[in-house]
C-alpha cells in the first residue's frame, strides 16, 4: 500500500474499533512514544543519529516514517507503568478496615512501529509479569487487549547489535497482528504489509491494499537484509552465558564501576528490566492508605538492603549483578537472556558505557588460555 494513504487508513480503523494507538512521535527533541490520533503525527521525514551517551534528532533528505532508531522510551511503559496502585484501604464509620484491589479497566491499545527487538522485549516480559500461576494480573490485562503493528528495521542506529542477540532486524517473532516494512526507491513510498493473527487479518481486509509485486518484496527484503550488514554494534561470539559465569571476579569489573553513576539509566531505558518496589501513602487522618508500585532499579543502594545495610553496597557489586543477571542468569530464570540489542542502555548512560564493549573486554580478559595445550602464546617453541 502507498505510504500515506495506506497510514492514514491504518490508523483510522484502529481508532474507529475504539483503540488507544500508541506510536513514534516527534516531541522535546526526540522521537518519544505518545498517543497519535492521526498518520500526520507520525515522524515523517525524521531521523536520529545515535552513539554512546549521545542522541540527535535529525531532518532526512526523504519523507521515510519508521528509518530512525529506538528511542528513550519502550512499549514496557505501557504495558507495565512506571507507576501504579495496587489497592486502598479505608477504615469504615465502626473502624474495620476495609480493603479494595485496583481493577481499573485497561485502554484497548494499539501499538503502531514496534521494533523486532521491542517485539521479543514484549515476548520476555510476557513470559516474566503475564507468565506462571502468580502472573501480574493487571499486565495481563493490558497486554491481552493489545494490538500490535511491528515494523522491520531497514535503518539500523549506531548503538544496535539486534543481530548479534537474534532478534532483528527482520520480524522472527510471533505476537504481532500486522507487520509493516517501509520500502521507499525510484518506484514510490509504499509499504509491503502481513498478517500475523485473525486479528490482523480482519483489520488488514479493511486497508486499501493491492497485491505485492516481486520488486517490493525485493526490496522490503534486501532493505532489511542491508540493516543486518550495517549493524553498529555486536556481542563477542561467544556463549554470553558461560561469558558471565567466568567473570565474576574479573578485574574489568573495577574499570567499568570507576566509570559508572549508577543511575539506573540503563534499567530504566530497558525494555526488560522489570523490578519494582512498593511505597504506602495514607492521608494526615489515617482513615485512607494506598499501596503502590514503581519501578526500582538494582543499581539503587537500597534496593537490595536488609537489616544492617545494603547487599551490593559497592558500584562494581551492582553493575556486575545488571550485566551478570541480564546476559547470564536470566536464562537460569525465564529460559532465554534479558538483553534483545535495542542499544538504548548504549545511548542513555551519561558517560557512554557499551555493554558490548564490557563483554568483549571480560571475554579478552577470561578467555581460556588457547595456548595451554599443543604449543605457547605466540607460536613459538621452548626447548626443554
Amino acid at each position: 500500500m502507498s505510504a500515506s494513504e495506506g497510514l492514514t487508513a491504518l490508523v483510522g480503523a484502529l481508532v474507529a474499533d475504539g483503540r488507544t494507538v500508541i506510536g513514534p512521535t516527534v516531541r522535546d527533541g526526540a522521537i518519544v512514544l505518545g498517543e497519535v490520533g492521526s498518520a500526520d503525527e507520525l515522524p515523517h521525514g525524521w531521523g536520529v543519529e545515535l552513539a554512546a551517551g549521545r542522541y540527535r534528532l535529525v531532518r532526512r533528505a526523504d519523507a521515510m516514517v519508521f528509518a530512525h532508531s529506538a528511542g528513550p522510551q519502550s512499549w514496557k511503559a505501557y504495558l507495565h507503568p512506571q507507576r501504579e496502585r495496587l489497592w486502598t484501604v479505608r477504615r469504615d464509620g465502626e473502624g474495620a478496615l476495609r480493603f479494595e484491589e485496583e481493577r481499573a479497566e485497561p485502554p484497548s491499545y494499539a501499538f503502531l512501529g514496534v521494533r523486532p527487538c521491542d517485539l521479543r522485549a514484549i515476548a520476555v516480559q510476557d513470559r516474566v509479569l503475564g507468565g506462571g500461576p502468580h502472573g501480574a494480573t493487571a499486565y495481563r490485562r493490558r497486554r491481552e487487549g493489545t494490538f500490535v503493528v511491528a515494523v522491520e528495521c531497514t535503518e539500523p542506529g549506531a548503538t544496535c547489535f539486534c543481530v548479534s542477540m537474534g532478534t532483528g532486524p527482520g520480524v522472527k517473532d510471533a505476537g504481532y497482528d500486522l507487520a509493516l516494512t517501509e520500502v521507499l526507491d525510484e518506484r514510490g513510498h509504499r509499504f509491503l504489509v502481513r498478517a500475523g493473527s485473525a486479528a490482523g487479518a480482519r483489520v488488514l481486509a479493511r486497508l486499501p491494499v493491492r497485491p505485492a509485486d516481486p520488486g517490493t518484496r525485493d526490496a522490503a527484503r534486501e532493505g532489511v537484509a542491508g540493516a543486518a550488514r550495517r549493524m553498529g554494534r555486536a556481542m563477542p561470539e561467544v556463549d554470553l552465558r558461560d561469558l558471565m559465569a567466568r567473570s565474576l571476579d574479573a578485574d574489568r569489573w573495577n574499570d567499568v564501576a570507576a566509570r559508572c553513576l549508577t543511575c539506573g539509566n540503563c534499567t530504566m531505558v530497558c525494555p526488560t528490566c522489570f523490578c519494582t518496589t512498593t511505597e504506602e501513602v495514607t492521608d494526615l487522618t489515617g482513615d485512607h492508605a494506598e499501596r503502590w508500585q514503581r519501578w526500582d532499579s538494582c543499581f539503587d543502594l537500597d534496593f537490595s538492603h536488609l537489616h544492617g545495610g545494603p547487599v551490593r553496597a559497592s558500584a562494581r557489586s551492582r553493575y556486575r549483578q545488571w550485566l551478570t543477571h541480564k546476559l547470564g542468569t536470566w536464562h537460569d530464570q525465564f529460559g532465554e537472556s534479558g538483553c534483545v540489542g535495542c542499544g538504548r542502555c548504549v545511548v542513555w548512560c551519561p558517560v557512554g558505557i557499551d555493554i558490548t564493549e564490557e563483554a568483549a573486554a571480560l571475554d579478552a580478559q577470561t578467555r581460556p588460555d588457547e595456548g595451554a595445550e599443543g604449543g605457547s602464546h605466540n607460536g613459538e617453541e621452548m626447548i626443554p
